[in-house]
């Protein structure tokens, strides 16, 4: 008897350990946006628009200072994503990290209306994205 409740608080701490700083936070300790809320209504919103407008140069100058103010937005949304608690692990850390950079260089494109730079840094950006959601989005 001793020895099955030794292995089940063996098997149960070695559960808490394994998924103690590896979960998504869904949510941060005090304010009520959902993480899911944010990434659907902040991160993919615009990071969708963007892939969508740069499959070709954008029309004219205030549509490359539409696509300017999305990248700003998910400049932000690097920083926001680590705030208030919601970031679990190094993974998650290095990808908003590497949004917030390839963002910035995207921002610097767009201002440039340099399209092969500005698909460029939107692909060294999703690519980050890509990595988190490989680790947390279940």
């Amino acid at each position: 008897m001793k020895r099955v409740v030794a292995v089940v608080l063996v098997a149960t701490l070695a559960l808490v350990f394994a998924l103690d700083g590896t979960a998504q936070v869904k949510q941060g300790k005090s304010r009520p946006a959902k993480t899911k809320q944010l990434m659907k209504g902040l991160v993919g919103a615009n990071c969708g628009a963007l892939g969508e407008s740069l499959k070709a140069a954008p029309a004219d100058d205030k549509a490359w200072e539409e696509l300017a103010v999305k990248a700003a937005v998910l400049n932000e949304a690097g920083y926001l994503l680590m705030d208030d608690g919601r970031c679990p692990d190094g993974a998650w850390a290095d990808a908003a990290t590497t949004l917030r950079d390839c963002s910035a260089a995207l921002i610097a494109k767009l201002e440039g209306k340099d399209l092969a730079g500005a698909n460029d840094a939107f692909k060294a950006m999703t690519g980050a994205c890509g990595a988190c959601h490989k680790e947390h989005k279940k």
